[in-house]
């Protein structure tokens, strides 16, 4: 662990002192006293034909305050349990507070459903009015799930039971994954030990061959002796997902997330398929990477692989000053609302037994900064992954100015800065006249690239057939291993040969345990961004404002509607597919570079 990370974890005292506050065990009593008191003072009168628009508008500024009421204790326990999954105290938290946001959700749960019933006619006069203009796009939403609303009783037992239910299925992976630790030799160590499971991960970018092989192995080798809890975990995930969908009849099983995230099974259909036709450009990514390792065949193991200045490791201070350079190179407002959360103890820096993999960022409320989970080892594409964080960080940030109801961007938008944090990073540090660093920048983000369109197209596909064939049968752990196979086997062809481990790939994946269909969105905000970007190319700064703008509207309009405002046509099939023609220009940049070299 590098020791400018040691020390840098979150400080969540503004929230609660401990596990063990007594404020927390008194705030989750007063939230479902409070839900009760929502219950008693709103049940019937949303359903009432002569409702207001003015009344409306105080049930929905009570709902909101409770809302904002719960989600506080909800929070700092996920980031406990995030921070260390191994301890008991943040496991019974995380339990407890669980427990809590079940009861609440089921006491109020007859106003949304009350919400859905209105009478269409009503709905249309009510959402005319200036008062609702704050909720409105929430609304007009929630309207769209009327033919999937079930009774209050139905939708109480289902709420009910998921908490024993899917939830509970969660909760086990989430602490399977987190408490799983790997014997291992990392280098310039002289004997095995136990690692975290980002330690092994972090070593795909190592230069030597082996090493990335023997960890990547080792990872998926401990995923595999636990395939009967994970398997498990998929079963009754898939199984819960199909049955709710047809028990509320959805028309297709990407309806619900369709309906989150404001798109159509259409539009992600064809985007998907754009996505698959060019699944050569990958292709010829990969034989490019292989010919600048000098390998006779590319294993999976070497897609990460260090190209020239690419094995360059950086400490989190240098990391922070590049992220923040190329912001301010952008729009000074991006730098400073960044800055601010990294220096205000709202950042978990260094991999460590019991947390959380990966990364990601919690957005809080809206007059709250959101928090950032990092897993800092140092290399470029941890530099990247901050950039990516720190994106979505100041997404919040900037969004912090709508109320709770639109604070959180749709689905296809919500990876919008981070992507584009991501894309500023790279161009600033192209700027450098290395001809041996720009290759290993090109290199680093076409991999990303690849990683959120095809791989993401990947696991969109796999969840699809998992779930299709689960709808139909029990699966064994070898169905699972054969559906991930085959889906890789389309986008690597014969330009990369799989590890016989990575059947196992699907195991550790959390997006398929913690939403359904979640992964397409990255393609989406990919290919959104490389358009974005391309913009900025073309317009320079006159083109911020509007970017900013649009961060600050989270989601209070359809994502269609915020990009048009940009000159963005995303029922234009052409959209798609200019994103790949920015990566074919990227690679033939790459190509220009090898060429020059030889």
């Amino acid at each position: 662990m590098n020791q400018d990370t040691q020390d840098r974890q979150w400080q969540l005292n503004d929230l609660y002192r401990s596990a063990d506050d007594p404020a927390l065990a008194a705030d989750l009593a007063m939230a479902q006293e409070q839900a009760d008191r929502f219950r008693h003072d709103w049940r019937q009168r949303i359903a009432d034909p002569a409702l207001t628009a003015g009344c409306l508008t105080s049930a929905l500024v009570a709902y909101e305050a409770l809302q904002r009421f719960i989600l506080r204790p909800y929070h700092y326990a996920t980031l406990l349990f995030a921070a260390d999954g191994n301890s008991p105290v943040h496991r019974a938290l995380m339990a407890k507070v669980r427990e809590t946001m079940s009861t609440v959700t089921e006491a109020t749960l007859f106003f949304e459903l009350e919400l859905v019933r209105l009478d269409a006619d009503q709905c249309r006069k009510l959402l005319a009015r200036d008062v609702l203009a704050p909720y409105r796009h929430w609304l007009e939403n929630l309207l769209l799930q009327a033919p999937y609303t079930l009774s209050e009783e139905v939708e109480q037992v289902i709420r009910r039971k998921d908490l024993s239910g899917k939830e509970a299925f969660v909760q086990l992976f989430d602490e399977l994954s987190s408490g799983l630790t790997y014997r291992f030799t990392l280098p310039e160590e002289d004997q095995e030990r136990d690692v975290t499971g980002e330690e092994l991960l972090a070593l795909l970018y190592h230069a030597d061959r082996e090493l990335r092989h023997a960890a990547f192995a080792t990872f998926l080798q401990r995923h595999a002796e636990q395939q009967l809890v994970l398997t498990s975990c998929f079963n009754n995930l898939l199984l819960d997902h199909g049955r709710e969908a047809d028990l509320r009849g959805y028309p297709d099983l990407l309806t619900p997330t369709c309906l989150t995230s404001e798109t159509s099974p259409e539009m992600v259909e064809q985007m998907l398929s754009v996505t698959e036709a060019n699944y050569p450009l990958a292709q010829r990514y990969f034989e490019l990477k292989r010919r600048l390792l000098g390998y006779e065949t590319m294993r999976n193991t070497d897609l990460y692989a260090p190209v020239a200045e690419s094995s360059r490791t950086f400490s989190y201070e240098e990391a922070q000053a590049l992220v923040l350079e190329s912001f301010a190179g952008f729009a000074t407002e991006l730098a400073q609302r960044a800055e601010r959360i990294l220096h205000g103890g709202r950042v978990d820096v260094a991999p460590r037994p019991g947390k959380s993999g990966g990364a990601f960022c919690m957005g809080m409320t809206p007059e709250e900064e959101p928090f950032v989970l990092l897993n800092f080892t140092g290399t470029l594409r941890d530099v990247s992954t901050l950039a990516h964080e720190l994106g979505h960080a100041v997404h919040y940030s900037c969004s912090g100015q709508q109320n709770l109801y639109h604070y959180h961007a749709p689905l296809p938008l919500a990876e919008t800065a981070s992507v584009f944090g991501e894309m500023l990073l790279t161009r600033h540090l192209l700027q450098q006249d290395d001809r041996h660093l720009r290759i290993a920048l090109l290199c680093s983000k076409l991999e990303d690239m690849i990683a959120t369109t095809f791989r993401q197209t990947v696991l969109t596909r796999f969840e699809q057939k998992a779930h299709q064939l689960r709808g139909e049968r029990l699966l064994a752990a070898d169905d699972y291993c054969r559906l991930w196979w085959d889906e890789n086997a389309r986008l690597f062809g014969s330009a990369v040969e799989m590890i016989d481990e990575y059947r196992w790939g699907w195991s550790y994946i959390s997006h398929f345990i913690h939403a359904r269909f979640y992964c397409f969105s990255y393609v989406f905000g990919e290919l959104l961004v490389l358009a974005l970007y391309r913009k900025y190319q073309e317009e320079g700064a006159g083109f911020v404002p509007g970017f900013l703008e649009l961060l600050a509207a989270g989601g209070s309009a359809a994502p269609a509607e915020l990009v048009q405002k940009l000159g963005l046509d995303l029922n234009d099939a052409a959209f798609w597919q200019n994103g790949y023609d920015v990566m074919d220009g990227m690679l033939d940049e790459l190509e220009m570079l090898i060429a020059a070299g030889d």
